[in-house]
């Protein structure tokens, strides 16, 4: 949980903002019971979320596009991270 919560803390912070509504695959430390319009959220995740007033909405339970949506999404970042990095290179301090 705490990796789970710093996480998202991180991912704002490096945003320079946050999202209206986060909407997390139906893992525990997020959701404890999924429901398309009232999520019993986790309170561990709820204390954050109402603290940065982000909205959590659970993906729907066995609707594939929802996941696919996010992944690409994830994917999307990722590859504009690798990008951004691609030419670094890492110095040795002797």
């Amino acid at each position: 949980m705490p990796d789970w919560l710093g996480s998202h803390a991180r991912c704002f912070a490096f945003l320079g903002g946050v999202p209206q509504i986060v909407v997390p695959d139906n893992l525990r430390n997020a959701v404890s019971k999924a429901h398309r319009y009232e999520p019993d959220i986790n309170p561990s995740y709820r204390g954050p979320a109402e603290h940065y007033g982000v909205a959590v909405l659970s993906a729907r339970a066995r609707k594939r596009r929802d996941k696919a949506k996010a992944e690409v999404g994830v994917q999307v970042v990722e590859r504009w991270s690798l990008a951004a990095l691609r030419h670094r290179h890492r110095h040795r301090h002797q």
